[in-house]
């Protein structure tokens, strides 16, 4: 099968699967035969730990034409600059911030090396936290690879395709749709509209899944069954090929003789996946007032505690506005978890202006925001009646854990100085 070819997909969220890319090459009722089918090489992969419950086990078992132990030692990598960065030290002041979109790039740049840290709050190696990454690219991956030991990464793309080569099979994704890599699962990306923006979420935590439906019943938000997982797909090239690796917050890279996404066959529940956003359906009110935006939730990684979560995916699609004696924008608010806001098409209905698709806001732990002026007083004022909110896709990245931004977005040129002005300027309350 050629890069070329229309990728193939099994439907399922996180459900059990079993593809081979070569007839015979999947052992049929064991794992880990004494002699795989054409001198393959059994591995595991796992995503949690042996021994968590059944029901939230991620772990897939792939064929391989060589063991992935197979490489020399990693050195450090000295591209890709800004990625990976830690945080800024010391104080974090509690001002929002937002950033403009990033230029797409000059020279040419691929993937792992247009990657932009913008946002941390914990240490990969707690296994708890997210990172914020924007991502600008003109290159494909080559005879490169990368792989994360530190988290699985949410591909969120704005401007331009990808097409992202696993070592479990292709995906090909657009702006409107979104990808998930596990961790540990070796990729490289090439890019079919010749340049591709956009931004990634990095969960060192408990890994996505789809949230509980509560009171909702049994339906609604996101479906499992419109999650697309790849068919097995691999590369037989006996050249050299980079590996890059996110390690402990770092940058190492390593030289293969041979691509390292020779995986012919794989069965399991950890796999990447794509989703398309359209798919969302939307809850919403018949009432009055605005609800919580949990009701967007698409994608959740919970933490310890009960409720709180690591990160919370939550997308703001098109969808109607019935709401009766209603303010319909979101509420202004203070929130002990911190949004990381960005827009992938369209106009975002809290906003009037200085947030266009590309841009990144930052609204951290307990940070007093909502609509601007322009769109309160727009609000305000309009004569309520049904209206759908319609040509947007705006997402946000939740967290319990304030973000800290790291030196780079705090000196980079799109950040907007002047982003608090946009809450300037409302009337005084008039009490008499």
């Amino acid at each position: 099968m050629k890069d070329t070819d229309t990728p193939a997909y099994l439907s399922g969220f996180a459900g059990d699967h079993e593809s081979e890319a070569v007839a015979g090459a999947l052992p049929v009722g064991r794992n880990s035969p004494q002699r795989p089918a054409f001198g393959l090489y059994a591995e595991q992969l796992s995503g949690t730990a042996f021994t968590v419950a059944r029901a939230d086990n991620r772990r897939s078992w792939l064929y391989r034409m060589r063991p992935s132990a197979e490489h020399p030692p990693y050195r450090r990598y000295d591209g890709a600059a800004q990625f990976a960065a830690g945080a800024a030290d010391g104080p974090i002041a509690p001002n929002r911030l937002r950033w403009d979109p990033v230029p797409l790039p000059d020279p040419p740049t691929d993937l792992i090396d247009g990657m932009v840290t913008m946002l941390t709050n914990r240490e990969p190696a707690t296994l708890e936290g997210v990172a914020v990454h924007v991502y600008a690219a003109n290159r494909d991956m080559e005879a490169r690879a990368f792989v994360d030991a530190d988290g699985e990464l949410l591909f969120i793309p704005q401007h331009g395709r990808l097409l992202l080569l696993t070592e479990m099979g292709r995906m090909l994704v657009a702006p409107g749709e979104v990808a998930l890599v596990p961790r540990g699962v070796r990729f490289r990306a090439l890019l079919p509209d010749g340049e591709a923006r956009g931004y990634v979420a990095e969960n060192h935590g408990a890994p996505f899944r789809l949230p509980e439906l509560g009171p909702l019943g049994s339906n609604g938000l996101a479906a499992a069954r419109d999650f697309l997982s790849p068919v097995a797909w691999f590369e037989d090239r006996d050249e050299p090929f980079e590996l890059v690796q996110k390690y402990m917050g770092a940058l190492w890279v390593t030289t293969l003789d041979h691509s390292p996404l020779d995986v012919v066959a794989w069965h399991g529940n950890l796999a990447p996946c794509k989703y398309d956003l359209a798919r969302f359906n939307t809850m919403g009110t018949v009432s009055f007032d605005h609800p919580d935006p949990s009701i967007f939730t698409v994608l959740t990684s919970p933490s310890q505690t009960p409720g709180r979560a690591n990160a919370d995916f939550v997308i703001f699609p098109p969808r109607w506005m019935v709401a009766e004696d209603t303010f319909r924008p979101p509420w202004f608010h203070r929130n002990v978890m911190s949004e990381a806001m960005g827009l992938i098409h369209g106009a975002y209905d809290a906003k009037a202006g200085g947030f266009a698709p590309g841009a990144l806001s930052l609204h951290n732990m307990m940070a007093g925001h909502g609509p601007d002026a322009a769109s309160w007083k727009a609000a305000s004022e309009t004569t309520l009646a049904p209206h759908k909110i319609d040509g947007t896709m705006a997402f946000m990245v939740e967290s319990c854990w304030p973000y800290r931004p790291t030196p780079h977005a705090m000196a980079c040129p799109e950040r907007q100085a002047d982003y608090d002005a946009v809450w300037g300027g409302f009337p005084k309350a008039r009490l008499r």
